[in-house]
């Protein structure tokens, strides 16, 4: 199936699973507040592998194995080997500590993941370990990039954004140029979790950064993707690029999670936790069932709440009247419950004036 023609009533184009939330970061957005401990009622590999059968069944594409750190589990090769075997493509996001080797990354190569992704988020070490919590992660990080491409496993880099540095917009994006990498997703803050303690970009800065974003996914050799920034859309349609607003695709790389569909808590995504929680997304932690309960396809399209979210009729504010609703879906549904405590609340970081 391709990923243009999901149907995303019925299915979602990824499902990410927190296969742990124990980490030894203490990174501070963390929408979690994971700790060094793991949870003894985290999901089985048994329980893991019929969560895998069931997201192959419901027709969704891509696995994303997050955490906390998904290498505190032993079994994460093992759940890739599954997800392969049941013809997903499956990345994953290893934290930068101790447990990143080259052994590990060799063997998450050998069960068949498709792409690995590094969070970089300070484009110096000292502003990246004091982000993290941890020193050293930044070298860990540029360690396990080397391994990466020395065992070929496509490599992506996730960079987080707030108020407090979009001034590093320019010498983030020069360090993960020269990395070699299929995939940059730029995650804009959502204030849940540790998060609540950051500020948000403003809308004004958000405009800035698309406006960088929209010239970078002109030459970039890489895929450009936004996070929690859906009305990053509305700009390009705004400021289309010379040979239209499409971002380009290096197509034999086949990168992990791209999309020409508007992607969306609920919408096009699907959140399961350590504990087998279902919810729109893990910016959005609503909980909507349990898979060792319910039916992951169930929840994902009959859920109230998972209805709700892809209406996007409901939509209040003046993201109820303007003319990109339908393009934008009306922003970062989770940072508009996040700041508003309403799914149904306007976009809170959003420029434009309809």
């Amino acid at each position: 199936m391709m990923r243009g023609a999901l149907d995303f009533n019925q299915c979602p184009l990824l499902v990410i699973w927190e296969v742990t939330r124990a980490c030894d970061l203490a990174c501070r957005h963390c929408r979690a507040c994971a700790d060094a401990h793991r949870d003894p009622a985290e999901l089985s590999f048994e329980e893991g592998c019929r969560l895998i059968d069931e997201v192959k069944a419901m027709g969704t594409p891509l696995m994303i194995f997050s955490g906390g750190d998904p290498l505190q589990r032993d079994d994460l090769e093992s759940l890739v080997r599954h997800a392969k075997a049941q013809g997903l493509r499956a990345a994953t996001i290893p934290a930068s500590t101790p447990r990143l080797t080259r052994e590990r990354v060799r063997a998450l190569k050998a069960a068949g993941l498709d792409q690995i992704a590094f969070s970089i988020d300070g484009a110096t070490r000292e502003k990246h370990d004091a982000f993290r919590g941890v020193e050293g992660s930044f070298d860990a990080v540029m360690q396990g990039v080397r391994w990466a491409h020395e065992e070929g496993i496509p490599l992506q880099i996730n960079s987080v954004f707030g108020s407090w540095n979009v001034d590093e917009f320019d010498a983030m994006a020069a360090l993960v140029q020269q990395l070699e990498i299929v995939f940059w997703e730029v995650f804009f803050l959502v204030p849940t979790g540790r998060g609540k303690e950051l500020d948000c970009a403003t809308a004004d800065q958000m405009e800035q950064l698309f406006e960088k974003l929209n010239l970078l996914t002109r030459h970039a050799n890489f895929i450009v993707k936004l996070t929690e920034a859906p009305h990053f859309r509305r700009y390009q349609r705004q400021h289309p690029h010379p040979e239209g607003t499409a971002i380009p695709h290096p197509m034999n790389r086949a990168p992990i999670a791209a999309s020409v569909q508007t992607v969306n808590a609920g919408r096009g995504f699907c959140f399961v936790d350590h504990t087998g929680i279902i919810s729109p997304s893990g910016f959005l932690p609503l909980p909507c069932g349990n898979v060792r309960e319910q039916s992951i396809a169930d929840v994902y399209r009959a859920h109230p709440t998972f209805v709700a979210l892809r209406d996007v009729s409901r939509i209040g504010g003046k993201c109820g009247i303007c003319p990109y609703l339908n393009l934008c879906t009306g922003g970062s549904r989770a940072r508009a419950y996040a700041v508003h405590g309403s799914l149904e609340a306007e976009e809170p970081c959003c420029a434009f004036v309809p």
